[in-house]
């Protein structure tokens, strides 16, 4: 439980009689599981359960902004027996169908509810530069000063990655960017299950609920594993991913059951519901958050034990000398990840020096660099500076 007025900002105390919010910014994700009830189709008492979640949370003065898968199950719902296949390009056609569909549903629902909805499809292409960056936080924020609720999904029809069956499941990690672009106190990840458990409840009866994480390690993604999706892409694992991102830069996450008509407002008043992912450290400035929200990577640098320690424990910069391998084409300024040789994520920074150059300089000591390259950007592979530990 956060901390009594944490994350709260001046002016979000609830209506008479109610506990005050413990979080003055919230990013609600609801998944296909929950939309559909687990079936095959959109329900519509499920959609008018979370409006009316959405709209005790406005009316307790929190900004909300929606993440809302749904638009393939909107898309199967109305081309029936046509929408067999499940390849990338068929399941593409579908959220082409279905997501003015998704959209116009959400319209009227928030209608009934006194709610202005305002739709913002986004990929990791939009938000991969910053320009981009900043237009979307910018549009997203105005629309929140405008007390417009955004209704924000992946752009499926030009994205693939969330409708693969590989890496960024249904929506999770687009709610986790979207928690850091607009520096949401809470990423509240709604589900068809009551959070992250020892097992899979539904096959071992001796599984319980992890009521609380301070720290995402090897056990708790083992648990994740337990826990699959049905409908969904993402399952309990790409939740618990998407909480590793957001706390990461100093948002609270909870995963909860979103069946229930109060469960949201009970988790912004702070109360112990679903499983609560603590934040890792303080709140981290624009730069640091644009570099740490991993939609810009360009290549990879891997670097020896030494460098890592440099790095994560004494504040250092990171060196040539410390590089053993690259990874990638990209150039100086572009965003590299930093990675130990057996893959442990360290940093994310960038770069002085382009993937050739550093390819010739690595393992040298930077008094070296203008002797091999001919010319010099600084001692540093990536300076302190432009820096952040992951």
């Amino acid at each position: 439980m956060p901390e009594s007025g944490a994350g709260a900002r001046p002016g979000t105390a609830a209506s008479a009689g109610e506990a005050s919010l413990a979080y003055g910014r919230i990013v609600l994700k609801v998944g296909t599981n929950l939309l559909t009830a687990g079936g095959e189709s959109i329900d519509h008492e499920a959609l008018h359960r979370v409006v009316g979640q959405l709209a005790a949370l406005r009316a307790g003065g929190a900004d909300v902004i929606l993440v809302s898968s749904g638009a393939i199950a909107a898309g199967r719902q109305r081309l029936g027996e046509h929408a067999g296949r499940s390849d990338v390009r068929s399941r593409q056609a579908l959220a082409a169908v279905g997501q003015g569909r998704l959209m116009a549903a959400w319209d009227r629902h928030c209608e009934r509810a006194g709610i202005v909805v305002a739709q913002a499809l986004l990929t990791r292409t939009d938000l991969a530069d910053r320009p981009g960056y900043l237009n979307a936080r910018t549009t997203l924020l105005t629309l929140l000063d405008r007390g417009v609720l955004p209704v924000v999904n992946e752009n499926d029809v030009v994205a693939v990655d969330e409708i693969q069956d590989s890496v960024l499941g249904d929506n999770d990690s687009l709610s986790a960017q979207v928690a850091n672009l607009v520096d949401a106190d809470l990423l509240l990840i709604l589900t068809d299950i009551g959070g992250l458990y020892t097992a899979d409840p539904g096959l071992d009866p001796e599984a319980t609920l992890i009521e609380c994480v301070g720290a995402i390690d090897d056990g708790v993604r083992a648990a994740a594993l337990g826990t699959p999706g049905r409908r969904g892409r993402g399952g309990m694992v790409t939740k618990v991913e998407a909480a590793e991102v957001a706390t990461a830069y100093g948002a609270h996450v909870v995963i909860a059951d979103g069946r229930l008509d109060d469960t949201a407002l009970r988790v912004a008043r702070g109360e112990p519901v679903g499983t609560h992912f603590l934040p890792r450290g303080s709140r981290l400035d624009g730069r640091q958050r644009y570099l740490l929200s991993g939609l810009h990577v360009r290549g990879l640098l891997r670097v020896d034990e030494g460098a890592a320690r440099a790095l994560s424990e004494s504040g250092k910069s990171l060196l040539p000398a410390g590089v053993v391998d690259v990874e990638g084409e990209f150039t100086r300024g572009d965003v590299v990840r930093v990675e130990t040789e057996s893959g442990r994520r360290v940093a994310t920074g960038i770069t002085n020096y382009d993937a050739a150059e550093i390819i010739r300089i690595r393992g040298l000591r930077s008094n070296r660099i203008a002797e091999v390259l001919g010319h010099e950007y600084g001692e540093e592979v990536v300076h302190r500076n432009n820096l952040v530990l992951r």
